[in-house]
């Protein structure tokens, strides 16, 4: 592990090489309405991905720090919220992306859009709580139950309520049918799931880099 780079970072930088690559010189499939712009399912779903499992292993490090308060514990928690928190902000900005183009609009108050961005602004404030506390151990144990319960409410934002919506345009919400045969042909498939992986992988790398210089800064 302190040895040069890990196996994942290797992993990251040739899966996030090949995403790009076939991002923006592949084929893809000529389709009414998405056409060149499914070129972003490499980058804006991946986003998501992402940001879903690296908030969810901030909520594993916070129940592991109420378990066994430790300072290196939290900080992983804090590190792993902001990464995620990230991956939300690109996720969301590569979608208005997409929306301007295939929905004639940069925010139509989608569904999917107000539920991601109250998400977002959950976490948001899981920074802004942990700014308030000037004592470590109070500051910790305060912000690791928020963001059990920040998580906790991630999953139906994202994924329950939009579905449940009658007016999304959202692909796989409000009735409307998820990315699938139609969309997607075999080599999106086989560039998108090596990309969600790529994705996740840059989140712990980024994660990982910033405990290190947090843990430098521990008395």
């Amino acid at each position: 592990m302190k040895n040069g780079l890990h196996w994942y970072k290797i992993a990251a930088i040739v899966l996030l090489l090949l995403t790009f690559w076939f991002g923006f010189m592949g084929q893809v499939p000529r389709l009414v309405v998405l056409n060149e712009t499914i070129r972003n399912l490499y980058f804006h779903v991946p986003m998501w991905f992402g940001m879903v499992v690296i908030l969810g292993a901030s909520a594993v490090h916070s129940i592991r720090y109420l378990s066994n308060p430790d300072a290196v514990t939290d900080i992983k928690a804090e590190e792993a919220a902001k990464t995620g928190l990230l991956y939300g902000v690109l996720g969301l900005a590569t979608g208005a992306i997409w929306a301007q183009y295939t929905w004639g609009e940069w925010w139509s108050s989608d569904p999917k859009q107000n539920t991601s961005a109250i998400a977002l602004l959950i976490y948001l404030a899981y920074l802004v709580l942990r700014g308030s506390f000037k004592e470590d151990q109070q500051r910790a144990r305060v912000a690791a139950v928020y963001n059990i319960f920040a998580f906790a409410s991630l999953i139906p934002l994202l994924f329950i309520l939009p579905r449940l919506a009658e007016d999304s345009l959202h692909p796989g919400n409000g009735g409307n049918p998820g990315f699938g045969g139609y969309d997607l042909d075999a080599q999106m498939r086989m560039i998108f799931y090596p990309a969600v992986l790529g994705w996740i992988l840059l989140g712990f790398w980024i994660t990982e880099l910033r405990v290190r210089v947090k843990k430098l800064q521990l008395p």
